[in-house]
């Protein structure tokens, strides 16, 4: 059977034809690579992406299908990373018409169908993948049917807000310490990874006014776009960091992002980004390299830190900053992901770190009390 083409037009002017798989559908985004292997169904779920044309630079996808999921112990869905697809649209070099694998229930083409995201194939996605990494970053869109669609900068939207919960929801109920966990397009695997070492997580919006006598730890979560837009949650964070007694916070990727803004670091947008499950990452303090898992097109600009502040991991192979901690006070964050699924868990302890610091402050104020 034949397939119908469609056509992916770059800003600078650049064409690239294919076969559409997916929805029938024209659309507008900012074009991204991805470096991973396996995961596709975590990276089309993961909120970071929001309205990006996702590049998936492995050869053939869709070959194991999507899994059907349902939920896990603590309530929370399995195999994805949120409740639905958000990126505008994909971009691979081959789609596998046929899949296999035991937990596979449906092809990636019907699950596109399903959420309206349009797929292309049959484009040479290593030429692609060059051009964005020379000249960077551009806006794209997806031509179907000689539908045109206007070109559209995703980044001069509040993404945050659009992928955040509208309203507060508990997980893991009889855990021993509460942690407020700031939603500004949170996945569900960070929210496991908590939940799993007995954390009772609230999840609440991304402009909710936490106070901290509701909490025994803050959490970040990661999330799309330009961290500067989220204005309510860099005015929370500042707010709770200047307390007396403040308790301990911990930050991934977007999450990294505000901390840093909030203690009044800046940051900047990147030439294509990092997103990936191969960068490498230096511990500060040992001079250790770690692989991890990446996400994000803006970074920090460590270079203006505040003198009580230490950058804890720097990428190996562009330097940029990927880790933040105080020198005195319970508060780090870092750029990569430690809990990806779909990646290296190298620091996945990292969460371990977190909840035995938030369980010994609270042994500590209860004791001063």
């Amino acid at each position: 059977m034949s397939q119908q083409s469609a056509v992916l037009h770059l800003e600078d002017g650049a064409v690239y034809e294919g076969r559409l798989f997916g929805a029938q559908k024209s659309i507008a985004g900012e074009v991204v690579f991805q470096t991973g292997m396996v995961g596709y169904p975590e990276s089309l779920t993961d909120p970071s992406y929001r309205s990006q044309i996702l590049v998936l630079t492995y050869p053939l996808i869709g070959n194991y299908g999507i899994p059907e999921g349902g939920e896990d112990e603590y309530g929370i869905r399995r195999w994805f990373e949120s409740a639905k697809i958000h990126v505008s649209a994909l971009i691979v070099g081959e789609y596998s018409q046929q899949y296999s694998h035991f937990s596979a229930r449906k092809s990636l083409s019907d699950w596109l169908k399903e959420y309206d995201i349009p797929a292309i194939e049959g484009i040479d996605t290593r030429a692609l993948t060059k051009k964005i990494r020379e000249k960077g970053t551009m806006l794209g869109k997806v031509v179907v049917g000689g539908q045109d669609v206007p070109f559209e900068d995703p980044n001069l939207r509040n993404l945050v807000a659009e992928v955040s919960y509208k309203e507060p929801q508990e997980y893991n109920p009889k855990g021993d310490v509460k942690i407020i966990v700031v939603d500004c397009g949170l996945k569900f695997n960070q929210l496991r990874c908590l939940c799993r070492r007995g954390a009772k997580a609230k999840v609440v919006p991304w402009d909710y006014q936490f106070n901290s006598d509701e909490y025994d730890g803050l959490f970040l979560s990661n999330g799309p776009g330009d961290p500067s837009m989220a204005t309510k949650t860099i005015q929370n964070i500042q707010r709770v960091l200047n307390e007396p007694n403040p308790k301990p916070v911990f930050g991934i990727c977007l999450g990294h992002q505000l901390l840093s803004i909030a203690i009044g670091a800046k940051t900047y947008k990147m030439k294509y980004g990092n997103r990936g499950h191969n960068q490498p990452c230096i511990h500060s303090g040992t001079e250790r390299c770690y692989i991890t898992s990446q996400n994000h097109g803006f970074a920090v600009d460590a270079s203006n830190l505040p003198q009580d502040w230490s950058i804890l991991f720097t990428n190996a192979n562009d330097k940029t900053n990927e880790g933040i901690v105080h020198n005195t006070k319970p508060f780090y964050s870092v750029q990569f992901h430690p809990e990806n699924m779909a990646g290296p868990q190298d620091l996945e302890s990292l969460f371990d770190v977190f909840l035995d610091v938030v369980r010994t402050h609270k042994k500590g104020m209860g004791q001063a009390g």
